[in-house]
């Protein structure tokens, strides 16, 4: 199909015109978040080298300057009942209404919580409902999950949830016929697809030695296509662009059977870059 159909433009468009821009909660935070569009999504991870408190300080820091903001609440790094009522309460007065529940990239809990399924119906339990809630998909499978445990763990979150993210995704492939499979199995959840934003190699060397190991490790869990993207950034002279991820997604992305409602684009924190290519895109 050609680049020029109106269906990959349309679908582009469509994609794109919306996103959600996730951010880590470190000190560059605030100088990425300016250069953000007027009242953008944020979602705003869970750090395994800070924690959940970050977290919670970047949402309400975010929440306060008009954006729209998503926290991850991950399961893993909760201690108890006491402190999700805490975080719970605190995002609701921040005038969070939409929160992202994964289970946590910590290879021991905190506390009582083994997995987002787990807080999940915590949070019920406590009272609380979210306009919006979000969990996690993995198109290109887990490092250490079976696709069976996988399967298990979406059927049985998907009723506490109204839609699902994907981690980290590099071929549209996988991504789409994933999406086929999810739906074949009887869930139908809106998806945000999860895709890399712009990453030039030496900003991304920077990130990783901002982050730390732990963090650095996260983010190579979120996929099994790091391989596949390293390839990419080092064929395209140290630039990653998701231009054949976009193009690769565009025919889908209005057909309702998909159920496609945008992209969520993993920043790693290099906001200018990204934003450039969608405008770009975008005109």
């Amino acid at each position: 199909m050609s680049l020029d159909t109106p269906t990959t433009a349309d679908g582009a468009r469509a994609l794109l015109a919306d996103p959600r821009f996730e951010l880590m909660p470190f000190d560059s935070f605030g100088d990425q978040m300016v250069h953000l569009p007027d009242g953008a999504t944020i979602a705003i991870t869970t750090s395994p080298t800070l924690g959940l408190g970050a977290t919670i300080e970047w949402t309400e820091k975010a929440a306060a300057a008009g954006y729209e903001v998503v926290p991850h609440v991950a399961a893993r790094y909760v201690e108890d009942d006491d402190h999700l009522d805490e975080v719970a309460g605190r995002l609701v007065e921040a005038g969070v209404d939409d929160v992202f529940v994964p289970g946590g990239d910590r290879e021991e809990p905190a506390g009582e919580f083994e997995s987002a399924h787990d807080l999940l119906v915590a949070l019920e339990d406590l009272g609380y409902e979210f306009d919006g809630v979000g969990i996690t998909g993995y198109p290109e499978g887990h490092d250490f999950l079976s696709d069976e445990t996988l399967q298990d763990a979406m059927a049985k979150k998907a009723p506490h949830a109204t839609y699902i993210t994907t981690q980290l995704c590099f071929d549209p492939a996988d991504i789409v016929t994933w999406i086929e499979s999810t739906r074949e199995r009887g869930v139908e959840l809106p998806v945000e697809v999860g895709i890399p934003g712009v990453m030039k190699y030496q900003k991304m060397v920077g990130v990783a030695q901002k982050v730390g190991v732990g963090d650095s490790i996260s983010f190579v869990q979120k996929t099994t296509g790091l391989v596949g993207f390293i390839r990419q950034l080092v064929g395209s002279r140290g630039k990653y662009e998701p231009d054949k991820l976009i193009d690769g997604l565009a025919p889908h992305a209005t057909d309702p059977e998909y159920g496609i409602r945008g992209v969520h684009i993993y920043t790693m924190n290099q906001v200018p870059d990204t934003e450039d290519w969608r405008r770009g895109r975008l005109e």
